[in-house]
């Protein structure tokens, strides 16, 4: 008599089950601690008092008021965005190494790829119930008027867009770093060269960069109040020296606060007036973009009109600035994910496998 031995029928997973498994696994552990429940009301109180002091501290009129506590309104939950994201997503993976749950989903049938993007995707949508908690005081300025329903949509996307590449780029150095605590300062390290790092090198290097523009001296009215638009072009036109900015503007692309105020609408349309910090930005990388015929008012000897957010003629550069991020966050993925395929010939010292 013989015996036919019958081997178990594994059912195939798909990407996206697969996918989902894992965060859902990660965002009930998420849920289940007090730690992000405390993170968000420290977040909304904060958020809600730095709104309150910018709407008792801005313009009187209702039609200013709107566009000033919007756009700092974005840049602090920007900037706050980007110390937060790190510390939800650079352990990701390490930290369950570290504490043995790893390898338990290495041994299932999910791959090493549905993993990263499970605690990707939960870290993601942890650091958006953050920009959640902002939305009620985004609503406020939008209630005080002068807020274009374009610019404000554009500047949440914006700000979610910015929060899931900086998840990812800490979800792909937690696979990468042994220690949690090493992943997490790398990832911070890696977002201060973004908003930071970008800032200084451009600053340094535009000092290499001197030139010359063909303007003519200007000769403003003694009219009170002064008038900035009202001059006259006077002399002869001779070689002027100046900093040619447009060589390397490109190095703010990269920038977090440059990408969204870049893509941002711009709010005035009016020459000289800027509704916000978030415009002001705009309004300078362009400046750098166009060079420093921009900023002269009698090039060639000829008057300049005043200079606007969508007045300067140069290609937006926050499409590059965010293929920049992108390329790096998938870099740092991919590298990760290598990382995660078992079985694993070579591991660091004193690393934890179950």
């Amino acid at each position: 008599m013989s015996t036919l031995s019958q081997s178990p029928v594994v059912s195939p997973l798909g990407y996206a089950s697969g996918v989902r498994s894992v965060f859902a696994l990660e965002m009930k552990q998420r849920l289940r601690t007090r730690s992000w429940y405390v993170l968000l009301t420290v977040w909304f109180f904060v958020i809600g008092l730095v709104a309150m002091l910018t709407a008792l501290n801005a313009g009187s009129q209702q039609g200013q008021r709107g566009p000033v506590l919007f756009e700092l309104m974005v840049g602090f939950v920007l900037f706050f965005g980007l110390l937060l994201a790190p510390a939800l997503s650079a352990n990701g993976v390490n930290g369950d190494r570290a504490a043995g749950t790893l390898a338990i989903l290495q041994v299932t049938l999910l791959r090493p790829g549905q993993i990263l993007a499970g605690k990707w995707l939960a870290a993601w949508v942890a650091s958006l119930g953050f920009l959640v908690a902002s939305v009620p005081f985004l609503l406020w300025a939008l209630v005080l008027g002068g807020v274009r329903p374009l610019s404000a949509l554009v500047a949440v996307v914006m700000l979610a867009v910015e929060l899931g590449i900086v998840c990812a780029v800490g979800v792909g150095v937690s696979a990468l770093a042994a220690r949690p605590l090493f992943s997490i300062v790398v990832t911070y390290m890696l977002v201060a060269l973004l908003g930071l790092g970008t800032l200084i090198a451009f600053g340094l290097s535009t000092t290499l960069t001197e030139g010359t523009v063909r303007a003519s001296p200007v000769q403003y009215s003694q009219s009170v109040p002064f008038d900035p638009e009202n001059y006259e072009c006077v002399g002869e036109v001779q070689d002027m020296p100046a900093l040619r900015t447009e060589r390397v503007a490109w190095i703010l692309a990269a920038n977090p606060f440059v990408i969204v105020a870049d893509a941002m609408p711009a709010q005035s349309g009016k020459p000289g007036v800027e509704s916000g910090v978030m415009e002001s930005i705009s309004i300078l990388v362009r400046e750098a973009q166009a060079g420093p015929e921009s900023g002269m008012p009698c090039v060639n000897g000829e008057k300049k009109p005043g200079v606007t957010a969508g007045s300067l003629a140069v290609t937006p550069i926050w499409p590059l600035g965010l293929g920049i991020q992108l390329a790096v966050a998938a870099l740092l993925l991919f590298l990760g994910r290598r990382r995660l395929v078992t079985p694993v010939r070579n591991l660091s010292a004193g690393t934890r496998i179950a």
